[in-house]
């Protein structure tokens, strides 16, 4: 292939994944390759922690490799594939990568599951949204209000503008579906075992600052990328800014703040404070002004304002990586 072909067949691969993703989510009851990330990620740690001293620094060792490994694994396997799909023809190569981009892309799948959130508390089944944000959230739901259940949705939707949608895209653009794959199996490491709590707390160490390293940018543009989908949406863009700047770098996490802060400001709520988690309490920040109570709508609008971003993102990522390609053209 010529280096135009090498950047256009991917390019065209990303935006059909990303439709397809927009479009369709991950179809329900259809298993997903990240169950198979998960399933690698288990026996590892099993294998590694029984290789590796139990002392703090054979604990971190052990996460150590196993970060490496699986990282290295979910790189290659869909790089050696994509070589020999390519290889064959380029259309073969151009629809496995499509197929691989919509399965790394999750905007479609989040936005639904936080809907599903919102749908049970219009009914007022608060039983049934408890259940729900339980399947999106890492903290303890069964104790939550409707405000709590509420919070943890809108958080959770600000954060994965980032993880699921922005984040992967400026890594399918910069390296295809090979890398990322790579950051899918970084982020699903991190939300497995990169607590800070035991049994993690040594052995998840080196995946959740991998995964702070890989996401320290991304969190970046996605918050300023939401601060302009947030005034197509005419939320309030002078708060966003406001509470941004303030209160970024109130979450534990230095890149989750990022977004979670402009998400805050635009709907004028406050996020974050205390939240339990495996049973023990963690005191954190809050997020915002209250300028008013949060709602049930503010999930639908965090919905919007994922959406907005991503189709924001996916026109300039795409556009500049288009520009990349057509630079490359002989003239």
């Amino acid at each position: 292939m010529t280096p135009f072909e090498k950047l256009l067949y991917p390019l065209i691969a990303i935006a059909l994944g990303f439709i397809i993703d927009m479009l369709f989510g991950d179809p329900e009851g259809i298993p997903h390759p990240v169950m198979l990330i998960g399933k690698l990620i288990g026996a590892l740690e099993k294998l590694f922690r029984k290789w590796f001293p139990k002392s703090r620094g054979g604990e971190i060792a052990a996460g150590g490799v196993m970060f490496f490994v699986v990282a290295l694994i979910c790189f290659a396997v869909p790089a050696a594939l994509l070589w020999l799909c390519y290889s064959l023809t380029p259309i073969l190569g151009v629809a496995v990568e499509a197929l691989m981009c919509w399965q790394i892309l999750a905007t479609k799948s989040l936005r639904d599951a936080c809907m599903k959130v919102f749908r049970a508390i219009k009914r007022g089944n608060i039983a049934k949204a408890r259940h729900y944000v339980s399947r999106i959230v890492g903290r303890d739901t069964e104790n939550l209000d409707e405000g709590g259940i509420i919070r943890a949705s809108v958080e959770t939707a600000a954060e994965n503008t980032c993880d699921g949608s922005v984040a992967p895209l400026i890594f399918l653009v910069i390296g295809g579906a090979p890398l990322g794959w790579l950051y899918k199996a970084v982020n699903t490491m991190d939300s497995m075992v990169g607590y800070v709590d035991e049994p993690y707390k040594n052995f998840g160490l080196i995946p959740a600052r991998a995964d702070d390293v890989f996401n320290f940018f991304p969190a970046r543009i996605s918050a300023l990328l939401m601060l302009i989908s947030g005034f197509i949406l005419n939320f309030n863009v002078s708060n966003g800014w406001k509470i941004f700047k303030r209160d970024r770098y109130n979450h534990k996490s230095p890149n989750s703040g990022q977004t979670e802060s402009v998400c805050a400001g635009l709907l004028g709520i406050q996020l974050g404070g205390s939240a339990s988690y495996r049973g023990i309490v963690h005191m954190k920040k809050t997020i915002g002004d209250p300028i008013r109570s949060i709602e049930p709508k503010d999930i639908d609008r965090s919905c919007r304002l994922l959406y907005n971003t991503a189709l924001l993102s996916a026109v300039l990522f795409i556009g500049i990586r288009l520009a990349l390609a057509l630079a490359l053209l002989p003239r």
